[in-house]
């Protein structure tokens, strides 16, 4: 995901539903089209946590964990995303956006759609999550990954790297959060 040359939905009216891969057409650059490429994912988040292929899928991620042990349920949903949905770029110079449920279906998907569909499962199961959008330049967003709250503490979910949960990047220059 290239966060700062994204550009809102081309192909959407308020009569038709959200396209299940979206491209993203006219959303000005730099900060502002972070934003609106932020906003447009956690609607996708939130219309897709109320879907059931993304609750079923959710409840038998964590079914037979520890009822109430929140860290090991969001794990279990971390982990899943990190390892069985496979990374893949856009169509080159394409920014798109699918919904959790192609994701989910595609098992595939660049660092906005891997967030999207872990926010939606984690939403699905009442944990809020919040997206971050980084860059190591001013200015400059190149990656968004989730983060959820545990207790007080919102943790980072970085799905594209072979990482914990917990884990935060060194070097980041950039920081845009935006709650679910």
């Amino acid at each position: 995901m290239h966060l700062s040359a994204v550009n809102p939905l081309h192909s959407q009216s308020v009569n038709r539903p959200t396209p299940t891969t979206a491209t993203l057409e006219a959303i000005p650059s730099g900060k502002a089209g972070v934003i609106a490429t932020l906003k447009l994912m956690s609607r996708l988040a939130r219309d897709g946590k109320k879907t059931l292929p993304i609750r079923q899928t959710a409840l038998q991620l964590v079914n037979g964990e520890r009822q109430k042990d929140w860290t090991e349920e969001v794990n279990r949903i971390f982990e899943f995303v990190r390892d069985k949905v496979r990374y893949v770029r856009d169509v080159r110079g394409v920014e798109t956006l699918q919904t959790p449920e192609k994701t989910l279906e595609f098992g595939q998907g660049d660092c906005d759609d891997k967030s999207t569909l872990l926010a939606s499962l984690l939403e699905s199961i009442g944990h809020p999550t919040r997206f971050v959008a980084i860059g190591f330049k001013p200015d400059h967003y190149a990656h968004v990954y989730v983060e959820t709250k545990i207790g007080a503490n919102w943790i980072g979910l970085e799905t594209t790297e072979p990482v914990s949960m917990g884990w935060s990047p060194k070097g980041v220059v950039s920081r845009l959060i935006y709650f679910n």
